[in-house]
């Protein structure tokens, strides 16, 4: 049977006829429907054609030739319960074995990342035999029961934080509580699971592991200072637990300069425990634990079997080493150091043009642009996805799409397909400045406006109101008006 095709109307009425309606989408007032894609482009179905700065998970470009060639393959050769032998998962792990530190060398692969990171907490708590769990502020690590328990970004929305569940302050140099001026961001953060450690000892806890991104997403594209997660690993260890590095957004050479972003802090340094997922399979589902002989030993020995039943299937195995191929054959962690590079400078350049520009901060094609509406109180300028102009914008004028994070959904951020290119990064960086400056491609200037509740962060109401004068911010209390997007 042919897949039945729709027009936009009725393919949104039917999806919110049948859909979840928590299962939400990006520009949701008017949603862009996607029928094809290929590299880092995205096409409606009118043929127009979006540059995609949101799909991480596409890694090395929509629909890769190589990928599908790839995929059809073995899909015509096998498929099976991954329970039967077969030599696709062997080789597989020995190709991801050789991106990583010697002893990581016992892998599982499952489905998704939050599949993956359930896994990495079973592991921890059966080798500790503890149930204490530390993570970053702001976390994200899935959508599991599991996972959202050890997700702030999500418990705080919903039942609350467990008492087996410590938050330690996210290290962010830019607005944390210890900033760049600070002679060792690294060792001071780090010191903050320290204490905390130590409280949970007096309480009777006992630490199973430490969770975190190596490049924190949800909390704003954060990148963590010199010496922290070495640290961290320290103290960690010596109250018995595992560090385990969320790798699924930030693996597989989106770092650039590193296979891992968890390498950025410095060869010294290994968790115990990684999760890979996203990138992968370049879109299809399949994610990974990799750990220790150690570790993996007290797993096996809890008597009970584990297995999954498509994770590492020969599909699967076969697009990941596709995919391997790839991102060497056409030198994408060059790419990502070349465009990142290039595209952070533009994006610096514009700061010193826009005040509403708090921060540039990134590695790679791991960008994060901060925007504020004062540079020395840092009050960051709430942007809600659906709403904000800059998005509808981009999105409209420009044939650009680009999502945000960060406690304030202040930060925009770019995790783009690893192909994109230096005028990609130019096109990006000219539509931004265009939109910061005011200039319409209409004959009115509008001013937004966004009301925030201090105490939630996140919840804004927005205002719009026809002006031809440029707004001036001294004097207007940050709660009452928190966002102008107009001329500076």
């Amino acid at each position: 049977m042919a897949l039945q095709t729709f027009r936009k109307e009725e393919t949104l009425a039917m999806r919110e006829k049948l859909i979840g309606r928590s299962c939400r989408l990006f520009y949701s007032d008017d949603p862009v429907k996607i029928v094809r894609a290929r590299g880092q482009y995205l096409f409606d179905e009118n043929g127009k054609r979006y540059l995609d700065c949101i799909s991480n998970v596409h890694h090395v470009g929509h629909c890769h030739p190589s990928i599908t060639k790839a995929a059809a393959a073995q899909m015509d050769l096998l498929n099976t319960n991954t329970r039967f032998l077969h030599d696709s998962i062997i080789t597989y792990a020995e190709r991801l074995a050789a991106t990583l530190p010697e002893k990581l060398g016992v892998f599982y692969f499952v489905n998704s990342g939050s599949e993956a990171n359930d896994l990495a907490l079973r592991l921890a708590r059966q080798y500790t035999q503890h149930e204490d769990v530390i993570v970053l502020d702001y976390a994200y690590h899935g959508h599991l029961t599991s996972l959202i328990d050890i997700s702030p970004y999500k418990f705080r929305k919903l039942a609350g934080q467990k008492e087996w569940v410590h938050v330690v302050p996210l290290p962010d140099t830019y607005r944390g509580m210890y900033r760049d001026n600070h002679p060792n961001p690294g060792q001071a953060y780090a010191d903050t699971v320290k204490d905390l450690i130590e409280d949970v000892h007096r309480k009777g806890g006992k630490i199973s592991a430490f969770f975190a991104e190596s490049l924190p997403s949800v909390g704003g594209q954060i990148i963590l200072p010199q010496g922290y997660s070495a640290k961290v690993a320290e103290y960690v260890h010596a109250a018995g637990g595992l560090f385990v590095a969320d790798e699924v957004q930030t693996g597989f050479g989106r770092v650039g300069s590193h296979f891992w972003a968890f390498q950025l802090q410095g060869e010294d340094f290994c968790p115990d425990i990684i999760t890979m997922g996203k990138p992968m399979g370049n879109g299809h589902p399949v994610a990974c634990v990799v750990t220790t002989v150690e570790i993996a030993k007290a797993f096996e020995d809890n008597g009970v079997e584990y297995f999954n039943t498509f994770g590492g299937n020969p599909v699967s195995c076969a697009i990941g080493l596709a995919v391997l191929d790839v991102i060497e054959k056409e030198d994408l962690r060059g790419n990502a150091v070349r465009v990142g590079a290039h595209l952070k400078d533009l994006l610096n350049k514009l700061q010193a043009k826009h005040r509403i520009i708090g921060a540039v901060r990134g590695v790679g094609l791991f960008i994060g642009l901060e925007l504020v509406t004062d540079r020395e109180k840092k009050t960051p300028a709430p942007c809600d996805l659906a709403q904000c102009p800059i998005y509808v914008r981009l999105k409209e004028e420009d044939q650009i799409v680009i999502s945000t994070d960060g406690p304030w959904d202040n930060v925009l951020k770019f995790k783009p397909p690893m192909c994109f290119t230096v005028e990609d990064a130019e096109l990006v960086a000219k539509s931004i400045d265009r939109v910061l400056t005011g200039q319409l491609n209409t004959p009115v200037l509008y001013s937004w406006y966004y009301r925030i509740n201090e105490e939630t962060p996140g919840v804004t109401s927005l205002m719009r109101s026809s002006q031809l004068e440029a707004i001036v911010f001294k004097g207007i209390p940050a709660t009452a008006l928190c966002y102008h997007m107009g001329e500076d």
